[in-house]
């Protein structure tokens, strides 16, 4: 199977300019493909992470990426997904989010002997004479069909500001000039950027008569369809000062059971063959299956060390042996107001503290956790789903109860 079929066996391809084409370069290692990573944070999160996924397949197929940072860009803002606008970031902010990129990015990119590319946009656009500009690329855009593009229309009820109005201009520069100055002949991305993708391959057309070609990748949507990677505390970041390789293997080892199996064809490395021999699994085998997936993505994130580290620490927790040991809260429909209950009343009635002063005292200072993962919002809340796996909550560093409803 080459790497083209392969993508499509995982369920990754979203949308495709020409497929034949895309086939073509990539199966055959001629593909210098690009990926954008604005610096909206100072660490990568899940959101990135099928991207860099991507990136690294492609590499082991031959072909060359180029991982584009937004230096530029970042003083714009995406507004595809978003409901407001972006918070303004200093110049220091996007650079020294830039830098953190750059490290994380290289755990998975080989950036040596010109395997690979970093590149950051800010060379190019910062400069930019806007009347220049305008008049070379303003002519190829039609402002009907930029506000029938998707990252527009869904914004246009809340409020698009003209500064957000220019990011599909600017990305489809980032993709004419990387064209030239690097050859680079496709772009990939999250599904939710096609009409910034398609502005690019058209804009190369135009100006230079040449055939580019593009490639959405299905984005990371778990069974409710909602996007993966967020927790009751925020985002799921790549950094483990921010989200500690055991919460990182927590989060992945609490997917959904209608979830799991997805996001191991998605995101892990791990034969075709064998992932399809998972496909029957059920029940107790669906929690294998869920340590397998927080293993290899633990793994390629931080490493085997830590990745077995996370394991040994969530089954020693979660062990039967440790659970049937462990002290059980139980709860009873009373428990609950308008089918939730706050992690301050857990806390309380669980035993874990002696009032619920103390329970947001404990929140607060990051001494709460639900599953090994942090919980720092003294307002979440859970509902009765979320007790029928397993649920144990914890206050400091050795006192635990497993909850479990009536």
């Amino acid at each position: 199977m080459q790497i083209y079929e392969e993508l499509q066996a995982r369920g990754l391809i979203a949308q495709v300019t020409d497929e034949e084409e895309i086939r073509e370069l990539i199966n055959n290692g001629k593909a210098t493909f690009y990926i954008g990573f604005d610096p909206t944070a100072d660490s990568l999160h899940v959101g990135h992470f099928m991207a860099l996924c991507l990136m690294k397949r492609l590499q082991m197929a031959g072909n060359k990426p180029i991982a584009l940072v937004g230096g530029g860009t970042g003083y714009i803002g995406d507004p595809s997904g978003r409901t407001d606008m972006r918070s303004m970031m200093t110049p220091e902010q996007i650079q020294h989010n830039c830098e953190c990129f750059k490290k994380q990015m290289s755990k998975f990119i080989d950036f040596s002997d010109g395997k690979a590319l970093m590149v950051n946009n800010a060379d190019w656009l910062l400069d930019l004479n806007y009347i220049d500009f305008l008049r070379e690329v303003g002519p190829h855009f039609s402002v009907n069909n930029m506000l029938r593009a998707e990252c527009y229309k869904q914004r246009m009820e809340k409020g698009l500001s003209f500064l957000e109005f220019n990011y599909m201009i600017m990305q489809s520069y980032d993709f004419y000039m990387l064209y030239q100055k690097y050859g680079c002949n496709m772009q990939f991305g999250g599904d939710d950027q096609w009409s910034n993708m398609l502005g690019g391959t058209e804009l190369i057309r135009r100006k230079l008569g040449k055939n580019a070609c593009a490639m959405t990748i299905t984005l990371l949507l778990n069974s409710e369809g909602k996007k993966m990677g967020k927790t009751q505390s925020g985002a799921v970041w790549l950094d483990p000062n921010k989200t500690s390789p055991f919460e990182f293997y927590q989060y992945w080892r609490n997917v959904a059971d209608a979830d799991v199996l997805k996001c191991i064809r998605m995101l892990t490395f791990l034969p075709l063959e064998e992932i399809d021999k998972m496909d029957s699994w059920e029940g107790s085998q669906l929690n294998q299956a869920k340590e397998i997936l927080a293993y290899e993505l633990t793994k390629l994130v931080h490493g085997e060390e830590e990745a077995k580290k996370a394991q040994d620490s969530a089954r020693a927790l979660f062990s039967s042996g440790s659970a049937a040991e462990m002290p059980t809260c139980e709860l009873t429909d009373e428990d609950f107001t308008e089918g939730k209950i706050d992690i301050l009343t857990l806390l309380h009635k669980s035993g874990l503290v002696p009032s619920r002063s103390e329970a947001r005292r404990a929140v607060q200072q990051g001494g709460a956790a639900v599953n090994g993962e942090k919980v720092t919002d003294t307002y979440t809340a859970y509902t009765k789903e979320d007790f029928e796996e397993d649920f144990v909550l914890r206050r400091g560093k050795k006192n635990f109860r497993k909850i479990v409803v009536k």
